[in-house]
């Protein structure tokens, strides 16, 4: 058995330069991607026309530069790692509740069980297929339009913690701590007082401590990377799905380490995406990164809240990218559900 594993991943690693060679413009690596995210999503052709064009306004959008992106581990090893350990994410039951391939129904177990929940999440970061690269130099406002393209939508705050913490909660946003003030003040009020009542039941999604090893954020940062350049920052992700520990109680992955999130936080009610807002609130970023283990640069249980970091209305054309940053998408489910 020892001996199979081993010449699996030597076969695995021996690929590697074929792949990165592979892999030789950026064009050839999105037009790859939107192969992959048609098969495997069943996406339309107008659903592709239409993912297609967001990519092609950005001009950076895609799984990072792969001219300087040095990836830990590539797709065929991650495919290599599950089948060596037997992880299959194919998952009949979610399949069929969120009515999409690699959702997860998000709820409190304490209350309900998956087949009475009103929203599920991708179980992995965009593009949402297991051991694929995340999808990076992405804007709030294209991660919005993209998740539309995808029939879902961007997730509020609260359902991402929860799914992460392994239990939905009510929505818990002080709108009162908004009136009158900027963004920036609301947002620091409002998280103050959420982050206070989250302090002592504070968890990640693998646990109620942090660990090291479980996610994908062993990897490293560029040497040329002194800010966020296209030209000098890689992408040093992992493919999603690489880490089967790196998951919540509700069967959601790497939403610790590998890509932090775009998440729409509302600062009033009429903002919030899950009661149909399309005007959405505003920018958050959740999770961590892929060098994580190595340099925690801040907080990232599941349920705290990020300061107002290159704030600006989800909408924004011009809302933060960078290229530790993605996201996933949520998806009502219809009452009949």
């Amino acid at each position: 058995m020892i001996r199979r594993h081993l010449l699996a991943a030597l076969v695995a690693a021996s690929l590697f330069p074929t792949i990165a060679a592979a892999a030789t413009s950026f064009d050839e690596q999105n037009q790859r991607l939107f192969r992959q995210l048609q098969e495997v999503h069943d996406l339309s052709d107008q659903q592709m026309a239409e993912i297609r064009e967001i990519f092609a306004r950005s001009g950076v959008l895609g799984q990072g530069n792969p001219a300087v992106a040095e990836h830990p581990m590539t797709p065929e090893q991650c495919r290599a790692k599950l089948e060596q350990q037997s992880v299959d994410y194919g998952n009949p039951e979610f399949e069929r509740i969120c009515d999409a391939k690699y959702m997860a129904p998000v709820y409190d177990p304490d209350t309900d069980g998956p087949e009475h929940a009103k929203v599920c999440i991708d179980q992995f970061e965009f593009p949402d297929i297991p051991c694929a690269y995340p999808v990076v130099w992405v804007r709030a406002r294209e991660a919005a339009e993209l998740c539309t393209a995808m029939g879902k939508r961007l997730c509020d705050a609260h359902e991402w913690e929860g799914a992460c913490a392994g239990s939905l909660k009510p929505p818990d946003y002080d709108f009162e701590l908004a009136v009158g003030v900027s963004p920036n003040a609301a947002v620091e009020r409002m998280r103050r007082v959420h982050n206070q009542a989250h302090e002592a039941d504070k968890s990640w999604s693998y646990g109620p401590a942090y660990r090291a090893d479980v996610c994908a954020a062993g990897s490293r940062k560029s040497p040329t990377c002194d800010g966020g350049g296209w030209s000098k920052c890689g992408s040093n992700t992992y493919p999603t799905g690489a880490f089967p520990d790196c998951r919540s109680a509700l069967g959601v992955y790497d939403i610790n380490g590998n890509a932090a999130e775009h998440m729409n936080l509302p600062l009033s009610e009429e903002q919030m995406a899950s009661r149909g807002s399309k005007q959405l609130g505003y920018t958050e970023m959740k999770g961590s990164w892929f060098i994580f283990d190595s340099y925690r640069a801040h907080e990232d249980w599941c349920r705290w809240r990020a300061p107002y970091w290159h704030g600006s209305r989800v909408m924004h054309p011009k809302s933060h990218a960078n290229y530790h940053l993605g996201f996933r998408c949520c998806k009502t489910l219809d009452a009949a559900n």
